[in-house]
């Protein structure tokens, strides 16, 4: 081992990690090692190093002065308990016939109190043996084989940064620490007590599980509270749960520190409190919290506090009542509450702590001098007592440390290949006077066995058993006792999403309420609002801002709203996605009905016409305005006006290729049967001898004229439904919130050349009956036409911007509009006149008036 020289050596690098006052103290402290607090013989000894004692004085240090060294004082019962276990652990190996068999097992226990500076006497002491002084009698081998302990983190660093330089194993059963599970810092390091790595995510997803947004921290100023607070923050901030303050104390801090962490807590707005703190500060935290009436606050804990039975009682109940907290599964030990019972100072009557624990259990003293009180007889029953030391209702930590004496005893048992002989009757083991911390450290990794429970003891590649842990809350007994009751589970092992269940117990919460506390930063924002970050704040503080239009949430608390799809809008709570209202012009709505009434009204005109001319047709003035001619342009402003009605109602494929192709080949019909009229008045008029005009002007010209006119319309609409027809289309781009239902053109240039072509033909009409306006006045029909002309090249002139920028169903509106308006210009402005003579002045309609001139 190197002996005194690595003793030296070793005692430079702690006194390194300490300040100047404190290095006087550990040069005082270290220059003798104290002897066990109990201890037996063997050939294999286990050292064990347990907080005993709670509390530890910090003497005055000055340079002048010799330090006075440190004292530890009140005994801790559940610590006691934990270091009795471990002696009944030996004690029934000891008597296993299957288990290290002709190997006794001894053990050396020495008090950390919880604290640094005697961890590092207690494992200096269980390393060098019992010398006083530190001189030529330190022995080249560790007095102790294996160690357990110690039950905090920090106290369990300190001895791992000295007994690692040897490489003696060390097994913790309460030292949590995250950091702890470095291999490369800590190869020699076990522990049967999962790492906070899995608790302070377990804690993490527990405050997500019931919507606990906004929570306080408190923390042990150590490694412990460090570590694993850091862990949880950086869980916690992945399940989207803010910190509000995150508060560090510490067993040594003076009693104004410890109120001003009392006094953040109850300033802060979060109702949920993690406490992640070791007994020693949880203690001083709840006498402080009992002096400012800290109450009515969800308290959520680590495993270190959260099943503590001395917590558990009526003076502390106002505060506790209802905290959750996990911790490692309950189980049962057989024979240790009748072991525990035997514990007696007459078993080895030189130990001090056995007479301080009996002292403190009966509240007794030895010494009858002392205030008072009565004197111990030693006879005192400890079945009678119900305290941490006797309650064995809540093994967890015990049976860790149950487990640990059990894993060393199975690895040696392997490292001695205890009964591998192949006699059957010889079953003892290969003894070795000198046993290598190396092989016992691999024996360790390597142990897998199960306990009489059925519990698995194994170790994996950082040295840490396996994360499995119990939701416990604190709940009120029909006896009215605190009782830990197991409402959950957490299974670190299984996916993520099924690690985490409750078992369906009802739970109780801060004073013993039956609603679960709220506690959020900002209040809920409801279906149809989305989160909005305020600045400076943490992102669980936000305001609710409502979705836009076409956006939607439809849980609480969305981060973002989503878009609705194409064909969907917003309702008006913004809450879910409704089918788009679907636009269309229809007969249904108010402007449908005036178009079509209109539409009618105009075919109703062009029907009393015809008969009008019907009933006149033998007349002057019906001959002269060519009735054939008159009658076939009645009939296409007729289907004029009808086909207005096919651009009203839901479009489909077959209307949209109706509505267009109607309407270009019934104008091109009335527009070349206006334009043929306007050529039959032109000759008439300018013909020199009346004679001549029937040859020039005969029917079967009018007629190949109209109909190769139209034929050239019909030839365009055929090829345009040919190559590329009408169809209906959803427009959803023209606005948001609702569908157009609308006829898509198909191919634009098909329709204005149906339309350029009507106008061609107007145009032709107006350049004619433009040239015949010096006519004879008593009937020119030249100028009605011109004047109709006018009107119908104005309306669709007009049309063309209009029908571009009209929205929606405006746009077939406007389309239809200018239809009826051209018809109506055409049909008044040419048979309005005729009409007139016809019904109101008969005596014009004659012949001699019809030639007679100016």
């Amino acid at each position: 081992m190197g002996g005194c020289i690595w003793v030296m050596l070793l005692l430079v690098l702690v006194m390194g990690a300490f300040t100047a006052e404190e290095d006087t103290a550990l040069c005082e402290m270290l220059g003798s090692t104290e002897f066990p607090l109990l201890s037996e013989k063997g050939d294999i000894i286990i050292g064990g190093a347990f907080s005993i004692h709670s509390q530890i004085s910090k003497p005055s240090l000055s340079l002048t002065d010799t330090p006075q060294p440190l004292k530890c004082s009140r005994i801790n019962l559940r610590e006691f308990r934990f270091a009795q276990t471990m002696i009944f652990a030996i004690e029934e190996i000891n008597n296993s016939s299957s288990l290290l068999p002709n190997i006794s097992v001894g053990y050396k226990l020495f008090d950390s109190c919880g604290s640094t500076l005697p961890s590092t006497r207690a494992v200096m002491s269980l390393i060098n043996g019992q010398e006083r002084t530190l001189g030529k009698t330190c022995s080249g081998q560790s007095s102790v084989h294996v160690i357990i302990g110690a039950s905090e983190s920090s106290s369990t660093i300190v001895m791992l940064q000295i007994s690692g330089i040897f490489q003696i194993p060390v097994i913790s059963h309460f030292a949590t620490c995250a950091c702890l599970s470095n291999r490369k810092e800590y190869p020699s390091f076990f522990r049967t007590i999962p790492s906070d790595y899995y608790q302070s995510r377990a804690l993490a997803k527990l405050v997500k599980h019931f919507g606990w947004t906004w929570v306080g921290a408190v923390r042990s100023d150590n490694d412990y509270g460090d570590n694993g607070m850091a862990t949880f923050i950086e869980a916690a901030s992945q399940e989207g749960i803010c910190v509000e303050f995150s508060e560090a104390i510490s067993r040594t801090d003076s009693p104004e520190q410890v109120a001003r962490v009392v006094r953040v807590i109850r300033g802060g707005s979060a109702r949920v409190l993690v406490a992640f703190l070791a007994q020693g500060e949880m203690d001083i935290l709840l006498e402080e919290a009992l002096k400012q009436n800290l109450t009515a606050l969800q308290w959520v804990g680590s495993e270190s506090w959260i099943t503590a039975g001395h917590l558990a009682n009526k003076r502390y109940s106002g505060i506790l009542s209802g905290s959750l907290g996990f911790t490692i599964t309950k189980t049962k030990i057989t024979g240790l509450r009748e072991f525990l019972l035997q514990v007696n100072p007459s078993q080895d009557p030189q130990s001090n702590l056995l007479r301080e624990f009996w002292e403190a259990t009966f509240g007794c003293s030895f010494q009858s001098s002392l205030h008072a009180q009565s004197q111990c007889s030693g006879s005192e029953r400890l079945q009678d007592i119900n305290n941490p030391f006797t309650d064995v209702s809540e093994l967890r930590i015990s049976n860790n440390v149950y487990k640990a004496v059990y894993a060393v005893a199975h690895a040696l048992h392997n490292m001695l290949k205890c009964g591998q002989s192949g006699d059957a009757v010889n079953q003892s083991c290969s003894w070795k006077d000198h046993l290598e911390p190396k092989q016992v450290v691999k024996h360790l990794q390597d142990v897998n066995f199960t306990l009489q429970s059925g519990e698995r003891v194994y170790f994996d590649g950082n040295g840490d058993p396996a994360a499995t842990y119990e939701l416990v809350n604190w709940q009120r007994s029909q006896a009215g006792d605190t009782v830990f009751v197991a409402v959950g589970s957490y299974d670190a092992s299984l996916p993520n999403g099924k690690q985490f269940t409750m078992n369906g117990i009802n739970i109780t919460w801060a004073a013993e309420s039956l609603k679960r506390p709220l506690s959020v930063c900002s209040d809920s924002c409801l279906p149809g609002f989305r989160q909005a970050a305020i600045k400076g704040k943490p992102i669980c503080c936000f305001s609710c801002i409502a979705c836009a239009a076409g956006e939607i949430s439809n849980s609480s608390n969305s981060a973002e709203c989503s878009r609705c799809p194409l064909e969907d809008w917003s309702n008006q709570d913004r809450s879910q996605c409704v089918p788009k209202v679907i636009e269309f012009l229809s007969y249904g709505e108010t402007m449908g009905v005036l178009l079509s009434a209109f539409s009618l009204f105009g075919v109703g005109l062009t029907l009393a016409v015809s008969c009008v001319f019907f009933r006149f047709r033998h007349t002057p003035l019906v001959k002269a305005s060519n009735s054939e001619l008159s009658f076939l342009l009645l009939f296409s402003l007729t289907l004029c006006f009808l086909c207005s009605l096919t651009f009203i109602g839901r479009p489909s494929e077959w209307s949209c290729m109706l509505r267009h192709t109607a309407f270009g080949i019934t104008f091109a019909l009335c527009m070349s049967c206006i334009l043929a009229k306007t050529i039959v008045v032109v000759r008439a008029f300018k013909a020199r001898r009346p004679a001549n005009t029937a040859p020039q002007c005969s029917a079967l010209l009018q007629r190949t004229s109209v109909l190769s006119c139209t034929l050239l319309q019909v030839l365009v609409c055929v090829l345009w439904l040919t190559f590329a027809p009408p169809f209906p289309h959803k427009n959803t781009a023209h606005a948001t919130e609702r569908i157009i239902l609308e006829c898509n053109l198909g191919s634009p240039v098909g329709f204005w050349a149906v339309l350029g072509y009507v106008g061609l033909l107007a145009a032709l009409c107006f350049v004619l009956a433009f040239l015949a306006r010096k006519l004879p006045d008593n009937f020119n029909e030249a100028k009605f036409i011109t004047f109709s002309m006018l009107i119908f090249c104005a309306v669709w002139i007009t049309f063309i911007p209009a029908y571009v920028s009209s929205p929606g169903k405006f746009t077939v509106a406007v389309e239809i509009f200018a239809i009826l308006a051209s018809s109506f210009g055409l049909f008044f402005c040419i048979f309005a006149p005729k009409c007139y003579i016809l019904l109101l002045t008969p005596e014009r309609n004659t012949k001699k008036h019809m030639m007679g001139r100016n």
